[in-house]
């Protein structure tokens, strides 16, 4: 065998590898078209359209001294935790608007922060590449038993602890999610998969949820395996930044929001994008995302200030919140689903109901 020969061989088989690998793309794609006989609108045609909604701004939340970033309810219903540029991160009485604690983050730019299901603890983070968990007590000041979790190489976008209060998973610039033990500070599981920042992760609803979607800079919306680390399934179809990803309440979808100014819906049992929600009036870009309990309406919140609500089955808009003065960074519904919260880099939080 000459040189040349054994140096051939390599490329041959990456190029009819290659070869292969597009084929069996092209024979998935068949396969899904076959089973994309109808759309979700079409279907959703006999359902009564949402006439009218009374959904209105009913307490405004004053006290941070720059643009709210995130914001997160905690399980009780009532409060509010909330993380801004400054570096403060508040814990609002949503329904007097007081604030319990006001806490200063060594760092500004505190993007992602999180309740922990028992409502005892939150944790947050940001350009400091940290999660710091704090413990709530009304007794002492907070910042005396604050806990650094883990670091990671890059700023941290997002948090949120997975079903108890002895973990916690996050979302990270350097286009990784990591899952933490609380107690120990301890990496339990890392998942590479992205190829640029994860802006956005969400848990399945289930009880024994295992699993997590996470969206990124990379245009991609992953759904992950928490016990393995394994991504399982990739969506792809936005054309810019995915900053928000929200798990359908049934399990079985995952809604997106998007630089590209369009929210989508991705079915998992399906393995395709189902739904689109935008509108040629639309052309700002989608920060933030929730769905109603039911999950008929999704909320999106949007760079020209306003939040959309969009009816997830018919795929038009039932009704355009006004209100805030700056873009509108996040939005959650209550636990119970009775009101909205959304935060805006004009300072504030709102209270919808």
């Amino acid at each position: 065998m000459t040189e040349t020969e054994g140096k051939d061989c390599p490329i041959e088989t990456i190029e009819s590898l290659t070869k292969e690998a597009e084929a069996l793309k092209k024979k998935l794609e068949d396969e899904r078209q076959k089973l994309n006989d109808i759309t979700l609108a079409t279907v959703a045609d006999r359902l009564d359209i949402i006439n009218y909604m009374n959904i209105k701004p009913r307490r405004t939340l004053k006290g941070h001294q720059a643009k709210v970033l995130c914001s997160d309810w905690s399980p009780d219903k009532r409060h509010i935790v909330s993380s801004s540029q400054d570096g403060k991160m508040i814990i609002w009485d949503a329904f007097t608007t007081n604030k319990e604690h006001a806490v200063t983050m060594p760092t500004t730019w505190v993007m992602a922060c999180a309740y922990a299901p028992s409502g005892n603890l939150v944790a947050c983070g940001g350009l400091d590449n940290k999660v710091t968990v704090y413990p709530l007590s009304l007794d002492e000041d907070v910042t005396l038993k604050k806990k650094t979790v883990g670091t990671h190489t890059s700023y941290m976008s997002c948090c949120i602890f997975p079903n108890s209060d002895q973990q916690i998973l996050t979302g990270s610039g350097d286009s990784t999610c990591a899952l933490w033990d609380v107690e120990s500070g301890q990496l339990l599981q890392s998942f590479h998969g992205h190829s640029a920042d994860v802006m956005s992760i969400d848990l399945a609803p289930s009880e024994t949820g295992n699993t997590f979607v996470s969206g990124s800079c990379d245009k991609m919306v992953l759904i992950w395996d928490m016990r393995s680390g394994q991504c399982v399934q990739s969506f792809e179809g936005h054309e810019s930044d995915v900053n928000s990803v929200k798990f359908h309440p049934s399990g079985d979808a995952v809604a997106t929001g998007s630089d590209d100014a369009t929210c989508r819906l991705f079915d998992l049992r399906a393995d395709k994008e189902v739904a689109v929600y935008s509108k040629e009036s639309i052309i700002f870009g989608v920060n933030s995302v929730d769905f109603s309990v039911s999950g008929r309406l999704l909320f999106a919140g949007y760079n020209d200030y306003t939040v959309n609500v969009w009816d997830t089955l018919k795929c038009v808009r039932v009704c355009l919140l006004y209100g805030h003065e700056n873009r509108v960074s996040c939005l959650q519904v209550s636990p119970d689903g009775t009101a909205l919260s959304t935060g805006s880099w004009d300072y504030t939080l709102r209270v919808w109901a």
